[in-house]
């Protein structure tokens, strides 16, 4: 037994109705749309989640980004580890499905090849965390970690949940279930600005985190190497074999990624995006996100920015 449980902010917003339409295909499901008429936070989408929280029946609470596609026994594989009552989180990994146009797909490589990568690498280090493409969690947990009104102040809310989840001495697992997000054909300027917010927030939240990346661009460092001492290329032909068997072994692997074996020639284009990206990370504190210009706080609490 489950319920789909939506939320908008504009009573307008064209989503209304397809959803409706979803409900009228279904009418044995609860099916239903709500208009968040409550701000706790800048984070608009905790806001709507909040506004869920308060309608939803059930224990378990499957929260999932807008743009993220899954299968048939999604629900399913998501919830079963909560059987074991240790458990207080399980969230899933990702790939991209690009929306057409080389940013879109430099995106979607980068998301497979090196940014799961990190995650791996967290979650070996017991680094506690959530990713938003998919969230499980009890609401009598949710409760307990203050719910959704103490994450509105945050951008990555759901990197927050995860610490307020692991703080109250549950478990979080990473289920073995791979959901996809799908990218927007968007330009190279839309492209940039939200990988700079992604990087912004990383550093936000984990700041020698995001300094320790620097030793995951091993295409630029390698390379690097090469230009400065010849004579070191075998240490450069072994961080470039690193890089290209953690990029195969987490993106064709793990995440079954069919774009990986078919575009790894791209990987080096990927790897000085993602260093450039990186390095731009460090520069400001002001990001643009859903339209509108926030301050970043050290904290990682958003201010907006009239």
């Amino acid at each position: 037994e489950f319920e789909l449980l939506f939320a908008v902010r504009d009573p307008a917003d064209p989503a209304i109705e397809e959803i409706r339409r979803l409900a009228a295909e279904f009418p044995e499901k609860r099916i239903e749309v709500f208009i968040t008429d409550r701000e706790f936070g800048p984070n608009d989408k905790v806001n709507g989640l909040a506004r869920l929280r308060a309608e939803c029946r059930h224990e378990a609470l499957v929260i999932d980004d807008s743009d993220i596609r899954v299968g048939p026994d999604y629900l399913r594989r998501v919830v079963a580890p909560l059987a074991d009552p240790s458990v207080g989180l399980v969230t899933c990994l990702y790939r991209g499905v690009p929306g057409g146009g080389l940013p879109s797909l430099l995106k979607a490589l980068w998301l497979s090849t090196d940014f799961q990568v990190g995650v791996m690498v967290g979650r070996l280090l017991g680094v506690p965390f959530a990713l938003g493409a998919t969230v499980v969690v009890r609401r009598e947990q949710l409760d307990r970690a203050d719910g959704f009104p103490a994450l509105a102040p945050y951008l990555a809310d759901d990197y927050r949940l995860g610490q307020a989840i692991n703080e109250l001495g549950a478990r979080i697992v990473l289920s073995d279930y791979v959901v996809e997000t799908v990218l927007t054909g968007e330009s190279w300027r839309a492209s940039w600005r939200h990988r700079i917010r992604w990087n912004k927030t990383v550093r936000a939240c984990r700041p020698g985190g995001y300094f320790g990346l620097l030793l995951t661009f091993m295409v630029p460092l390698s390379l690097a190497a090469l230009a400065v001492a010849p004579t070191w290329w075998p240490l450069a032909a072994a961080g470039l074999g690193l890089r290209l068997a953690a990029a195969l072994a987490v993106g064709a692997g793990r995440l079954k990624d069919p774009l990986v074996p078919r575009y790894i020639f791209l990987l080096p284009a990927a790897d000085f995006l993602s260093f450039a990206l990186w390095l731009a990370g460090f520069f400001g504190r002001q990001v643009v996100w859903r339209g509108s210009r926030f301050q970043l706080e050290p904290s990682g609490r958003l201010k907006r920015i009239t």
